[in-house]
């Protein structure tokens, strides 16, 4: 019953022909260019919420390999339900950097017009869900768009992220009930990177994997190696490619290791040892990946320098473009609720409107 883990490239860099799939030279660049993207990102914005310029944030350090990778797979008209470590995933679908960091100041630029908690971005336009806070409510979410998916016969496959800790709630458990008894067009990604906040992988369950629990729903269980690209794309593709066919759900459990802390808020060092995080290091997703590109010869010292240069120039210029932004206009606070504005709302908004015209700083109470 024990699941082998797949993988395709060893920490050398070096891969399996006989399993490696097939991808472009300019997707693997590509794929290559948005995971540095994604690290030098976490780095900068964590300075910036340490220098008190945005208010909170969540790294992906370590894990980059497995969101990338899996929306890599999907197609355009696909859905994505995300936890809230998957910046990677929404950049691969084309989500502008600059709305990212306007998301996470919480400006006019925000395309959810700071109503949202920092980091808890979405893409409507790349059909990319809002992060929420409750642990596990995307699953049974994602779900449902799957079976709505399938009713209306779209050729439309929904793909879920989660982590291990969220495979303790009621949720984990509806999700993939319904989906295996109705066969919906759903992939869950259960990001296990060892902990969820401080809780070890051990104290979730006593399962010898978060995979094999799939065989008691009825479909396949799949155990990946997280931290390498190429074995994340294989088995999101057989995934999808069974969803597509109307052959149901699949449980990819990619194992991967949060090489930062939980959040701005937490400190590992509290409960993690140092030597765990070095052993970790060994097995880098970005740089077992470019040890893969330079193998190939599609890579090499001078190409990663510029890389590293302008990513870096990418960033600062985005930072730069979302702090030109003020706060949301304050007649946001009565939009996208109702279509046409009640009465008793609208009178409210006049009369704030006005307010702010005689007290533009907000000061006095009437």
């Amino acid at each position: 019953m024990a699941l082998e883990l797949m993988q395709v490239i060893s920490n050398q860099g070096v891969a399996n022909r006989d399993v490696e799939p097939s991808i472009p030279s300019e997707d693997l660049l590509r794929l290559y260019r948005i995971m540095v993207l994604n690290r030098m990102l976490d780095d900068r914005m964590m300075k910036l919420q340490r220098q008190g310029r945005i208010g909170f944030y969540l790294q992906s350090m370590g894990e980059e390999a497995t969101t990338v990778g899996t929306a890599y797979v999907l197609q355009p008209q696909d859905w994505i339900f995300p936890c809230y470590r998957e910046p990677g995933a929404a950049f691969v679908r084309g989500f502008k950097l600059v709305d990212f960091v306007c998301q996470l100041i919480g400006n006019a630029g925000d395309p959810v017009k700071g109503r949202q908690m920092p980091n808890h971005y979405l893409y409507k336009e790349g059909n990319y869900t809002s992060v929420s806070s409750p642990v596990g409510t995307q699953i049974p979410q994602a779900v449902g768009a799957a079976w709505a998916a399938k009713i209306q016969k779209d050729p439309v496959v929904v793909l879920v992220y989660f982590g291990e800790g969220a495979t303790s709630q009621g949720d984990f458990h509806v999700g993939m009930n319904f989906a295996g008894v109705f066969k919906a067009p759903c992939i869950f990604i259960c990001r296990n990177n060892g902990y969820a906040i401080s809780v070890p992988r051990s104290r979730q369950t006593a399962s010898e994997s978060i995979a094999i629990k799939a065989k008691a729903y009825g479909f396949p269980g799949v155990l990946v190696d997280g931290n390498d690209i190429l074995a994340v794309i294989r088995a999101t593709r057989e995934a999808a490619d069974r969803a597509r066919k109307g052959e149901g759900p699949t449980l990819i459990e990619a194992v991967t290791y949060r090489q930062g802390a939980h959040s701005s808020s937490d400190d590992p060092r509290a409960y993690r040892p140092d030597e765990e995080l070095e052993q970790s290091v060994q097995g880098d997703p970005i740089i077992r990946f470019r040890k893969y590109l330079e193998e190939k010869k599609l890579w090499d010292a001078s190409r990663e320098e510029a890389l590293q240069e302008e990513v870096k120039q990418e960033i600062l210029n985005a930072v730069a473009e979302a702090e030109k932004y003020g706060p949301p206009p304050i007649e946001t606070l009565f939009e996208d609720v109702f279509a046409e504005i009640p009465p008793n709302l609208q009178e409210q908004k006049e009369y704030l409107l006005e307010y702010r015209k005689r007290n533009p700083s907000g000061s006095g109470v009437e």
